[in-house]
């Protein structure tokens, strides 16, 4: 027995401690992943063949392993907290030095709208379309939120669908219908369209039963009117001064069944109308003025409708709208951002609209090992670790994205704790050799 073997189990297992140490020291890390000390066995060089009798002279650090197993996932309050559930590392970078990686997601809001970690390093992904919120795939670059709103978006497309009720009395086309008398329609409904400026424009539209079978007459098909005013103003005849002549927008003629329509006579001022008499499906554009103001003072340009789609029916049931959806929409202000588990970042806005921000790109190695740790949460690519595989989050074997989240470290406390106290055991055995091979000298010492 030499010194050598205690002396380099000593060393050895200090390196544990500090492994050790500093597993515990990062349990409570976001991102942070255990270490692992793996030692091997030393043996001196021999000429004469014989290492097969040879005790060993101890032991070394042959490397200080990472392991990459997911950690537990929490949820936060934040919503650009982000966890990644899988494999992959979100790529941040100063703009100078090279990209770095971590699995650390908390991230901030910078001055200039960037996606920043605490140390200032800038989230990399794909830009998006400004206008069109359309993502481009390509050369990651920092993140950038917008800042500023949206611009309106002018009405050009309505849809409807309706049930006309076949039971409502007839009210004969003989009197002019007043918008303010319900006694002179049958049913109304409404739908707020926007002009280029994005100003509300409320369109109302009005129903009149002006013809059906009856006793005398069991042969008379069924026919509606329908009317429609913008901010109270009659549509029909475009610009009029006042509401005292409306003219019908449509004259709705249905076939014995009310499931379809036979006959469809747009009004004259339309510009461009369909009709299939197959179907009874039927789409007409039409341009409204608009002269009355809104509730704010405000005097709305005109709208060119270029395509209002009627899907009508008259059975025998109560009237009800089943579907209004329209195309336009108002000016609107950044509200929140939300972040989707494919890594697009989503702007909402205070109007209801919502546009693509940009998609966040991660990357992933092919040898984790080969990572060279930086600090600060940060890992480098190296040779060992292969060049990075990026792709957008759950493509290919790339993990998927969980906002307002983050990822705990895969340190087990407990484990550590356990073999802290294994390795202080080991301490004191190699120190216990180092000891006894001292009293195993002085006794040679004192054989004289």
């Amino acid at each position: 027995m030499s010194f050598q073997q205690g002396l380099s189990g000593l060393n050895a297992t200090s390196k544990s401690l500090e492994v050790i140490g500093n597993n515990i020291a990062n349990s409570g890390t976001y991102g942070a992943k255990a270490s692992r000390a793996e030692f091997a066995d030393v043996y001196a060089a021999s000429l004469n063949g014989s290492m097969a009798t040879s005790p060993g002279i101890g032991t070394y650090l042959s490397s200080i392993a990472q392991q990459f197993s997911q950690g537990s996932i929490t949820a936060t309050d934040n919503p650009l907290d982000l966890a990644i559930n899988g494999r992959g590392f979100f790529q941040v970078s100063d703009g100078a030095s090279p990209t770095k990686y971590t699995r650390n997601g908390q991230f901030k809001l910078d001055r200039d709208g960037y996606i920043t970690t605490n140390s200032g390093l800038k989230l990399l992904g794909y830009e998006a379309d400004l206008g069109t919120g359309q993502i481009r795939p390509g050369l990651a670059v920092p993140i950038k939120l917008p800042t500023g709103g949206i611009a309106p978006q002018a009405t050009s497309k309505i849809d409807m669908q309706l049930n006309l009720d076949a039971t409502k009395a007839v009210i004969p086309a003989i009197g002019t219908i007043d918008f303010v008398d319900a006694g002179t329609y049958n049913n109304a409904t409404s739908v707020t369209a926007y002009d280029d400026k994005g100003a509300p424009v409320a369109l109302t539209y009005y129903f009149r039963h002006t013809s059906g079978p009856s006793e005398t007459s069991p042969s008379d098909p069924d026919i509606w009117e329908v009317y429609v005013t913008a901010n109270g103003r009659t549509v029909f005849p475009a610009m009029a001064a006042d509401n005292s002549a409306p003219q019908p927008m449509v004259t709705l003629e249905f076939d014995p069944s009310g499931g379809k329509l036979a006959a469809f006579t747009p009004n004259a001022a339309i510009t461009d109308s369909d009709f299939d008499a197959a179907t009874g499906a039927n789409r007409l554009g039409f341009a409204i003025q608009v002269t009355a103001p809104d509730g704010n003072g405000i005097v709305p340009q005109p709208i060119a409708i270029a395509s209002l789609a009627f899907d009508v029916t008259q059975f025998a049931s109560p009237f009800g709208v089943t579907d209004m959806k329209q195309n336009g929409f108002a000016a609107g202000q950044l509200v929140s951002i939300g972040i989707e588990d494919n890594g697009i970042v989503t702007a909402r806005y205070s109007n209801g609209q919502t546009k693509s921000a940009g998609q966040i790109e991660i990357a992933n190695f092919r040898n984790l090992q080969g990572l060279q740790p930086l600090g600060d949460n940060l890992w480098a690519y190296t040779h060992a670790s292969g060049d990075p595989i990026t792709g957008v989050p759950g493509e290919g074997n790339l993990g998927v994205l969980q906002a307002a989240a983050l990822e705990e470290s895969n340190i087990d406390l407990t484990g550590e704790l356990v073999n802290m106290i294994t390795a202080q055991r080991a301490y004191q055995a190699n120190a216990q050799t180092i000891k006894t091979q001292d009293q195993v000298l002085q006794t040679l010492v004192n054989l004289r």
